[in-house]
């Protein structure tokens, strides 16, 4: 094992901690991905002044990492040096080579963005993974990809996320917030909708949604609603299914790998980060109220805590 080995793994390996988190950690006596482990959760969002749930995404992800490695430790066992060797300048090769042509994608993203007024500068839909989506790229979607990476992940261009959640705004703001709801099974997003439910006063349901509670008036907790915001067609479809038998109109934050058959208003976006849906949670928030005249300050803190780490 690692850590009885003593083979420390640097914590810039973990993922969503680059190289001012990790001396921030390493400062407050927090050296390697074993010691983030072993340490409190409190104890470290004292001293570094974030979020608990944050550490505990850190600590996952470094507890992910030490399984990971290991994992190559043990398949290593019997393994000769050479086909070690082999078997990493092959890894290192693939590895260069998503690399480049995702920084390839980032600046020609930043080039078609030029002259072009976005709702938030573009490196933020880059930094946050908003562009990423899957391997899989369905009819429905194929036209707001720009093209795939080395890795075959698709990437979704960014000026169609954009402009559909400029054309997604004008609808969602003709919506009082009594008239709709919000859906989110995926964990990932729970954080984003729950501060964007409580900013505009908006019904949400996170973890579960009640089938047939907008279909069936002898359940106790029935109500209307005019609309359905799903953050995805597939994990929320019982929401969407329920709102078309009612025929209430849907809103869907959909990835490269939904069919898009019953959502009414598409918005184009990596649905499965926390941080993408954070940022179009905020963009929504913000742009809300601005296109009903309410002057309401909604801050990008509140959504997206820290600035975003290098990865």
């Amino acid at each position: 094992m690692a850590e009885e080995k003593n083979d420390k793994i640097n914590l810039s390996e973990v993922k969503g901690i680059g190289k001012k988190k990790a001396l921030e950690l390493e400062e407050a006596g927090i050296d390697c991905a074993q010691d983030l482990v072993s340490k409190d959760v409190k104890e470290i969002s004292n001293k570094l002044g974030s979020a608990e749930d944050t550490i505990k995404k850190y600590q996952k992800r470094a507890e992910e990492l030490i399984k990971d490695y290991e994992g190559l430790e043990e398949k290593g066992k019997g393994d000769s040096l050479e086909e070690k060797k082999k078997e990493l300048e092959e890894k290192a090769k693939e590895l260069a080579s998503r690399v480049e042509g995702e920084e390839d994608i980032k600046d020609k993203f930043e080039e078609l963005g030029k002259g072009r007024e976005f709702l938030v500068p573009i490196k933020d839909y880059l930094k946050t993974g908003a562009y990423i989506g899957t391997k899989v790229i369905t009819p429905h979607m194929k036209k707001y990809v720009y093209k795939r990476r080395n890795d075959g992940i698709a990437n979704i261009d960014t000026n169609e996320i954009d402009k559909k959640i400029k054309e997604a705004v004008k609808e969602l703001a003709k919506y009082d917030p009594s008239e709709f709801i919000v859906v989110c099974k995926r964990e990932a997003g729970w954080e984003a909708v729950e501060k964007f439910g409580e900013l505009l006063g908006v019904r949400i349901f996170t973890k579960k949604y009640p089938a047939g509670i907008l279909t069936n008036p002898k359940l106790p907790g029935f109500f209307e609603t005019k609309m359905v915001f799903v953050c995805d067609p597939w994990v929320d479809k019982n929401a969407m299914n329920d709102a078309k038998r009612v025929k209430s109109k849907v809103f869907g934050l959909c990835d490269t790998n939904n069919y898009t058959f019953k959502v009414d208003h598409i918005i184009p976006i990596n649905n499965k980060s926390d941080k993408s849906l954070n940022l179009v949670f905020y963009v929504l928030a913000r742009e809300y109220f601005k296109e009903r005249g309410e002057n309401i300050d909604v801050k990008k803190e509140d959504f997206i805590p820290e600035e975003y780490d290098e990865e």
